[in-house]
């Protein structure tokens, strides 16, 4: 296991997950890769938008 990846849970919506599990299968990706795909790239479109956020 990659040792900067943090276990989180998370309260999401039955059918949004349902839906993102439709894309990841689609994409051949596991749910947890998908959702973190989908993280990354709304990150990307905020910080080119708003600059980077510095952590």
């Amino acid at each position: 296991m990659n040792k900067n990846k943090i276990k989180t849970n998370m309260k999401i919506d039955e059918n949004v997950l349902k839906k993102i599990a439709v894309i990841a299968k689609f994409n051949n990706r596991s749910l947890n890769a998908q959702l973190e795909h989908l993280i990354k790239k709304r990150i990307n479109e905020y910080e080119k938008q708003n600059g980077a956020i510095n952590i």
